[in-house]
């Protein structure tokens, strides 16, 4: 015997199932308020009413908590998330330009770093440590975490490293790297991507700091998984690092949930819910995946996801 407990994070409600999984037979389900300024609230209330409703001697088969949220895709569409700092390797001001990057940085600090590398991976010009080191020093107070793009860094990732590390050092902010999240050409695009996953950091860490105290508290033995754009499980702590890559986790969720429910390998599939709604096509079985990426509330990513349209219109 062995259990899951499912949770759904919405903008609205906060949903709990426990399903067995050998059959898939649904065990308890539960729902809550979602408590937006105290996520742990809502979590906490779930959690506990569908744990509750199993007998004490079924509570230890719960082995695996699978946890979907709209946490980010929320943060994104309404412009939420922390103020970060953004670093620019061998580009131009004119980057901002580009695919909206500008629009998405607004007031947050920019530094254009000379260094970066040539389509063929060699160096255009040595790293600029100083400015980065001007930059840390500027910044470190005022901001909760740091992007970074460099120029080709795809081709040779080495200064979005160096830089990483020398700003990890200097400041104790999270640091992402665009090259850590997509391998595709693109500089402002995946700088773009860095930026909202950098944006999310303490976001999603707070969430799944709040969803881990509270299994405990259940007396739950469970792995905490958490649901990818593309409907995949990754463990907590990959999460924690790149939550970007949870963009349209929920939605995710409810195309695999609405493939278990009707039973059928090819649908099109609309989720409403309290902030956004959210369309997709379920072919052969599987949630059909953006070639180019995620675009939440019009902004273009390169996180690989389910090829949703989501947009900020609730229930």
């Amino acid at each position: 015997m062995r259990f899951i407990l499912g949770l759904d994070t919405g903008g609205t409600f906060t949903d709990a199932a426990i399903i067995d999984a050998e059959n898939g037979a649904l065990m308890a389900k539960a729902k809550s308020p979602t408590t937006r300024h105290d996520l742990s609230i809502g979590l906490s209330h779930a959690i506990n009413d569908v744990v509750n409703a199993l007998t004490p001697e079924q509570r230890p088969f719960v082995d695996r908590v699978s946890l979907s949220t709209t946490l980010a895709t929320n943060a994104v569409v309404e412009g939420m998330g922390g103020r970060v700092g953004l670093v620019m390797i061998g580009f131009e001001p004119s980057a901002l330009e580009r695919n909206n990057l500008g629009a998405v940085i607004k007031d947050d600090p920019v530094a254009f770093i000379t260094g970066g590398h040539k389509s063929d991976a060699k160096p255009q010009a040595p790293l600029d440590m100083s400015a980065l080191d001007a930059f840390a020093k500027k910044h470190q107070h005022d901001i909760s975490a740091i992007a970074i793009a460099g120029h080709f860094a795809v081709r040779n990732p080495e200064h979005e490293l160096q830089a990483r590390d020398y700003l990890r050092e200097k400041t104790g902010l999270p640091v992402t790297c665009s090259h850590e999240l997509s391998n595709a050409l693109g500089g402002p695009k995946r700088a773009l991507t860095a930026l909202l996953n950098a944006r999310l950091i303490n976001l999603l860490d707070q969430q799944i700091t709040a969803t881990s105290k509270i299994i405990d508290d259940a007396n739950l033995k469970a792995q905490l998984m958490v649901v990818k754009g593309d409907g995949s499980l990754v463990s907590a702590d990959f999460a924690r690092l790149r939550p970007v890559e949870t963009i349209l986790s929920g939605p995710a969720a409810s195309l695999s949930g609405a493939a278990h429910l009707v039973g059928k390998q090819n649908a099109l599939v609309a989720d409403i819910g309290g902030t956004t709604t959210d369309i997709a096509v379920l072919e052969d079985g599987y949630p059909m995946l953006s070639p180019n990426g995620a675009t939440i509330g019009g902004w273009s990513t390169m996180v690989e996801a389910a090829d949703i349209r989501t947009g900020g219109l609730g229930g």
